[in-house]
């Protein structure tokens, strides 16, 4: 029996943005097999498939909260509701979860293109669109890999991993075999391979307007925000540091307008690699100025200073005086901003400092970075630093600037790891919910119906 995201991918395919006449050329089973490489550039830029992330992870992260039960009873998605509380059950029956179907449409997409270069001769004529067709199957294979581990896996434990569940890896675009899961090493093992193998192929430079194709500073953001997820710090600096190299401009937000809802273009300088949150959830994980049903955490906003810009473009207050949250960098994109940016990598890099004792090297990043996000003129630099003190800023900075893209899930993982004991509470109609520190609800459940129709192991929860 085949896993129920085949039938999914395959529709998928039918229905979505290769070229118009690719998909006329090929109307039936053929449509899986391109032969040429445009045909699979074609292929690799669909982006309603390959630039996506799963969104259980921002509809379970303290960055909001519902207002009241009269909202979350309105809400129609009972997954959305479950998961807000961190219920057991988080689907009660509902099928065709975009967060683990998807992002295996985007292997199965990934998986095709690799089988079918194989089958391509590489000669001097097209070796440098071959290499980067192949390096972008690979990086693209990688990123769904590593969000759908980072959501149904535990967190990574050096000394569990091998114990541990990970994923089903599928290697090829077969339909026919069923996979088991691997264990965590092997999964991080894999997604690491092909990023290694990828940046080898990817052309070397910065895609200032296909942000939705990778290229090597792609593969070493990814890389970085994978070693820190692991807690390997020297490794994570170390991918951080080449991806600096490579690109690093930041945005002056003194110059981005402050009363704008969409203050930030699809092609923003900052964005390294575009993608988004699956589209779903919309009621709670979608850019909106204007829902009263949510707020954003007040806890999170006491974290801004005065001066800061990022709270007036982030943020809006609506028609109740909560606060909302604007579009990020997506232009006038719905759904949430999930893709690799240069601030997420000096932030990577300043954690890696403060951790191993550098506070200086934090300090200085810090300061390159919040020049940017205050008023002009207003911001006192940091300096002379204990570790631990670099590190909390550092973290509280995190939160301040990757809000609402979908990061603060796994950050609570890795950080509850490493002992920080952070508990979160949800009060909803007089009753108060709780999430201990690594609790094992941090990890989602496998799709009842691939469950069902694969037989691969459940998570526990």
């Amino acid at each position: 029996m085949k896993s129920n995201y085949i039938l999914y991918i395959l529709i998928c395919y039918c229905l979505s943005g290769c070229k118009k006449d690719f998909l006329e050329a090929k109307p039936s089973a053929s449509i899986v097999n391109p032969t040429s490489l445009s045909e699979f550039r074609s292929l690799l830029d669909n982006s309603n498939i390959l630039n996506k992330t799963g969104a259980l992870p921002m509809i379970s992260s303290d960055e909001y909260s519902i207002v009241n039960k009269a909202d979350f009873d309105a809400f129609s998605v009972q997954t959305l509701k479950n998961a807000y509380l961190w219920q057991s059950d988080v689907y009660s029956g509902e099928v065709n979860i975009p967060d683990w179907n998807q992002l295996y449409s985007a292997i199965f997409y990934a998986n095709n293109a690799l089988d079918g270069l194989e089958k391509i001769e590489r000669l001097p004529s097209n070796a440098t669109q071959w290499d980067d067709l192949k390096g972008a199957a690979l990086f693209y294979r990688a990123f769904a890999y590593f969000d759908l581990t980072r959501n149904f896996c535990p967190v990574y434990i050096p000394s569990q991993a091998v114990n541990d569940l990970g994923l089903p890896l599928r290697k090829s675009a077969g339909i026919d075999i069923i996979e088991k899961r691997s264990n965590l090493e092997e999964t991080f093992s894999f997604i690491i391979t092909d990023l290694v193998h990828s940046v080898s192929l990817l052309k070397d430079d910065y895609q200032a307007i296909n942000k939705n194709r990778p290229s090597k500073a792609s593969v070493y953001a990814l890389l970085a925000r994978i070693y820190l997820y692991m807690g390997k710090y020297n490794d994570a600096e170390e991918n951080a540091d080449k991806c600096i190299t490579k690109y690093s401009k930041l945005i002056d937000y003194n110059n981005v307008s402050q009363t704008s809802d969409i203050p930030f273009s699809y092609s923003t300088d900052e964005t390294i690699f575009y993608s988004t949150q699956v589209v779903a959830y919309s009621q709670t994980t979608a850019y909106t100025t204007v829902a009263t049903a949510i707020k954003i955490d007040p806890a999170l906003i006491a974290l801004y200073q005065p001066r800061d810009l990022r709270l007036n473009i982030f943020f809006v207050k609506n028609a109740l005086g909560n606060l909302n949250v604007k579009r990020g960098y997506v232009g006038g994109g719905f759904y949430a901003f999930s893709g690799l940016a240069t601030d997420e990598v000096l932030l990577i890099k300043a954690e890696c400092a403060a951790r191993s004792g550098r506070p200086d090297i934090t300090a200085a990043l810090l300061n390159n970075l919040l020049v940017n996000r205050y008023q002009k003129g207003t911001f006192t630099p940091y300096s002379n630093l204990s570790s631990d003190a670099a590190l909390e800023l550092v973290l509280n900075e995190r939160r301040k600037e990757l809000v609402w893209r979908a990061l603060r899930w796994s950050d609570l993982k890795r950080l509850n790891r490493d002992g920080s004991n952070i508990k979160l509470e949800r009060n909803l109609g007089g009753t108060t919910y709780t999430l201990a520190p690594n609790s094992t609800k941090y990890v989602f459940p496998i799709p009842d119906d691939e469950i069902a129709l694969s037989g691969i192991q459940q998570n526990v929860r």
